[in-house]
């Protein structure tokens, strides 16, 4: 074959492989692979060219010997696995599970991208790094024998362990392992694949703390769902019990109020006869025990109209300890704890007088007459784990009052019962069982817990928890002892029932009183508006008409400023008592009531009425002097004491920020009184002494800076503004006074507090 025909059949991609120039140089290729295309088929193969060029005379006789050989098939096996291990390339670097490739000593060697994400690493600072150093010390053991299982029988395994991030976390892997083995069965390697479980691991461990505490749970519910269905039944047997007692309570109690105020009535007409006077006052003593007995089916319903005040529960106890030691008798040793820094509680002092007498009279009857009665008073904390299993009953700060004895105890059966109405131990007709029902319906209705704590021979333990406040300590200036006056004013009597008003006409008109009666409310502002003067109106509250008493009370006192109102009542239902509570600024007298406390109550009201009158008056006339004349008025105020105790009114419109500022003037040791509105705190200040007057600029009716100026022509008084208007809303105050910018803190306040104590009326406001 000629050289001309050998480079004619060469493929022209090899042709400078294999062509003219290299055979024809002076070092011939002795192998070489090329392609060729059959002349017949046109088909392309791989040729295999091994051979010599032997040199001739002439150049005409030079030549090539060799033998050349068809390697085509080979040359495709080879393509196909390149191609091959290019795909399994590429499968290894972009799989979705971690695939590596290890050493037989266990270092990484080959590792894709999946893997370096898992693990939180790159594929530099994987390389070379040994899988000890990254697994879970827990975990290392069992990986080791399996490891060292593999390399030995070549068995592959599937291990779950944890995996150390650089992030400080740790990965749950499932790692599949398997042995790399070469054509004679040596060990080569060790293959990985890694998947990335810790989310299915979270979720067992979940569901395996889910199935571990799945009774609890359990036990838990059915116990909340118990409790829910107790709480449900109470309240539908006390529903039940207050329907009853407030559609028999205001008949019965008009019943008993005709009774009693003729008894009274006619207790005057037979002083010298001895025999009748007994039979009154026996008389007079059935009617307030059904009278008693009317008030403690409401207080168990939840539905006696309380009039708490601020009340320290520590004087209450002292000044019954008379009263006790009489009703328990001489066997009994009456002993009296009362904490130091003991809180102020909001509560009806006539109602929690009424609980204490009651369980001391329990105490005495389970102590068979002789023994040891404990009064105990402090302050308390009930917090969320303790109330977590009680109904209605809030976390948070309470004052507790304890009464404890030395008698027989309870057992568990009569302490379940123990709060039932009508539910007792002692013989028939020694005990009505409405005392320990009483006391609970006027705990829950003051917004309290009351816990009974017993054991057969160990006696008996009651605990009652009422809700602490802030606010200063409320006087008592309603009389409850003493002579009942009379007076001359003028009260306009409504009463629907005509037994009972015939009655109260009597009881009035022997106290000196005129008196002018109507039938219902119409009637009673008819004469309102006819210009008859009337002092007081003394109203029912239920009746009969369109025109309700509170709407007549209202509408009387817009015709006329200065008229005084007391209603009265057997059961008020939610006319003028809200949340278990008369509504603030109201005066009530319930049924049946005696002569000596409606004359009393009446003194009350109409004094408290022309006080405020006065005051108004007083008010009225510095105001008409002008801002100059009533600059010239101020005096300085009294000196305080360096770490005395002030008395602080708080007036701020926001019930949540009124509520916070008190607590914090409370943390800081001092007494405090809250008022939404300038009017309110106006009457306030009539009543009781503050040293700080602490309000807000911007109220609803009289502003704060009016307030102010009323205030400071009245009395000498320390003023703190609290604004979030800046100093400059203060300009031209006239009076000296602190300016407090909102929002403020602990400290601040303090500051101002303070600053205020030393306050001279030569201070500028700024």
């Amino acid at each position: 074959m000629t050289q001309e025909l050998l480079v004619s059949m060469i493929d022209e991609e090899d042709r400078d492989q294999v062509g003219p120039n290299r055979l024809d140089s002076d070092n011939p290729l002795a192998y070489a692979e090329y392609r060729i295309r059959r002349a017949d088929t046109g088909e392309v193969r791989w040729v295999a060219r091994q051979g010599e060029v032997i040199e001739g005379a002439t150049e005409a006789q030079r030549r090539y010997v060799g033998v050349a050989f068809d390697v085509t098939q080979r040359r495709q096996i080879e393509q196909e696995l390149r191609t091959s291990q290019d795909r399994l390339v590429a499968i290894f670097g972009q799989a979705s599970v971690g695939l590596s490739e290890l050493s037989l000593e266990g270092r990484f060697e080959r590792v894709n991208g999946a893997l370096c994400r898992m693990l939180g690493r790159s594929e530099e600072q994987m390389l070379g790094v040994h899988m000890d150093d990254l697994i879970h010390p827990d975990d290392k053991q069992e990986n080791t024998a399996l490891v060292q299982q593999l390399l030995a029988t070549g068995q592959p395994f599937t291990l779950e362990k944890r995996y150390f991030r650089p992030d400080g976390e740790w990965v749950w892997v499932s790692s599949s392992m398997s042995r790399l083995d070469d054509a004679c069965g040596r060990p080569v390697s060790l293959i990985a694949v890694k998947i990335d479980i810790t989310e299915r691991r979270r979720i067992e461990a979940a569901l395996r703390d889910l199935n571990d505490t799945l009774e609890q749970r359990v036990t838990r519910e059915i116990a909340e769902r118990d409790k829910a269905e107790e709480a449900l039944r109470q309240a539908q047997k006390m529903e039940a019990v207050g329907q009853l007692t407030g559609g028999v309570a205001h008949d019965f109690n008009n019943v008993l109020q005709i009774i009693s105020g003729n008894l009274h009535l006619l207790a005057q007409h037979v002083q010298a006869d001895q025999v009748a006077r007994r039979r009154l006052e026996m008389a007079i003593a059935a009617v307030e025990r059904g009278a008693k007995l009317s008030s403690q089916l409401l207080a168990f319903a939840r539905r006696q109209p309380l009039q708490p005040v601020v009340a320290d529960l520590g004087k209450l106890v002292s000044n019954m300890d008379e009263l006790l030691r009489r009703a328990l008798g001489e066997a009994v040793e009456l002993v009296t704890v009362i904490g130091s820094g003991l809180w102020n509680a909001l509560v009806d002092p006539g109602q929690i007088e009424n609980v204490i007498l009651n369980l001391a009279i329990n105490a005495r009857d389970a102590m068979q007459g002789a023994g040891r009665l404990t009064i105990e008073l402090g302050n308390a904390v009930l917090d969320e784990y303790y109330v977590n299993n009680l109904v209605d009953v809030p976390s948070g700060h309470y004052v507790m009052l304890s009464v404890t004895d030395t008698g027989c105890g309870m057992t568990p059966e009569v302490l379940q019962r123990a709060f039932e109405p009508f539910f007792t131990t002692k013989p028939e007709g020694e005990g009505t069982g409405l005392g320990l029902s009483m006391a609970y319906g006027f705990v829950k209705q003051s917004r309290g817990h009351i816990k009974i704590y017993s054991e057969p021979g160990q006696g008996t333990s009651v605990k009652i928890y009422l809700p602490r406040t802030t606010q200063a300590e409320t006087d008592d200036i309603v009389p409850r002892t003493g002579p009942a006056t009379g007076g001359s004013e003028t009260i306009l009597v409504v009463e629907d029932d005509e037994g009972v008003r015939h009655v109260v006409l009597d009881m009035l008109a022997a106290l000196g009183y005129r008196v002018l009666q109507a039938e219902n409310g119409e009637q009673a502002l008819r004469i309102i508006e006819s210009g008859e003067p009337v002092d007081l109106l003394f109203t029912d509250v239920v009746m009969p008409g369109t025109l309700r008493s509170p709407e007549l009370a209202r509408i009387a006192q817009q015709l006329r400023p200065d008229l005084a109102v007391l209603f009265t009542s057997g059961y008020p239902q939610n006319s003028i008592v809200h949340g278990g509570r008369l509504d603030e600024g109201l005066e009530l007298l319930s049924k049946p009531y005696r002569r000596e406390e409606l004359a009393r109550k009446l003194r009350h009201v109409l004094n408290n009425r022309a006080q405020q009158t006065l005051a108004q008056a007083r008010q009225r006339s510095v105001l008409e002097a002008g801002a100059g004349g009533a600059s010239e008025l101020l005096e300085p105020a009294p000196a305080i004491e360096r770490d005395a105790s002030l008395r602080v009114l708080v007036v701020e419109d926001n019930l949540d920020s009124q509520q916070m500022v008190c607590e914090l003037v409370g943390m800081l040791g001092h007494t405090v009184s809250g008022v939404s509105d300038g009017e309110a705190a106006w009457e306030l200040m009539q009543a009781q002494d503050f040293d700080i007057l602490f309000t807000d600029v911007s109220l609803p009716g009289m502003s704060g800076i009016e307030l102010a100026r009323r205030v400071v022509a009245a009395r000498p008084m320390r003023v703190i503004f609290s604004t979030g208007y800046g100093k400059e809303a203060l300009d031209h105050l006239g009076f000296p006074a602190a300016c407090l910018r909102k929002p403020y803190d602990l400290m601040e306040l303090q500051a101002a507090l303070d600053a205020a104590r030393a306050q001279t009326p030569a201070d500028h406001p700024h």
